[in-house]
């Protein structure tokens, strides 16, 4: 079992489920959208650029969604914290995923790339 396989199994509920959710969603957004076992963490790439990645905050336990040029990417949903280039969308587990803003925050992040 590959190690980005072993991420999503060994997450806790209800990280596991929507995490994993999340993971299937991001890859079907996309066609040029791959993904991969970078720095220890699942990461995303558009085009071979690396595009977003899974982190499970250590602190609090929350997942995000960070954006490796986020800085570029004008949405109310993402914030820097203590970043300088990557910017955040924190995902809440025990909520439904908000499809449609997760769609618009990956389009513009997309956008970027072409």
């Amino acid at each position: 079992m590959q190690e980005l396989d072993l991420f999503y199994l060994q997450l806790e509920e209800p990280n596991k489920s929507s995490l994993s959710t999340l993971r299937q969603h991001i890859l079907a957004f996309d066609s040029h959208v791959t993904e991969a076992w970078k720095f220890n963490m699942p990461f995303f790439f558009y085009k071979g650029n690396r595009f977003c990645y899974f982190k499970v905050g250590r602190k609090l336990g929350t997942p995000y969604l960070g954006f490796n040029d986020g800085k570029w990417i004008d949405h109310p949903e993402l914030v820097f914290e203590e970043r300088s280039r990557i910017k955040i969308f924190m995902v809440d587990p025990n909520r439904e995923l908000p499809v449609e803003t997760i769609n618009s925050i990956l389009k513009a992040a997309i956008a970027i790339y072409d």
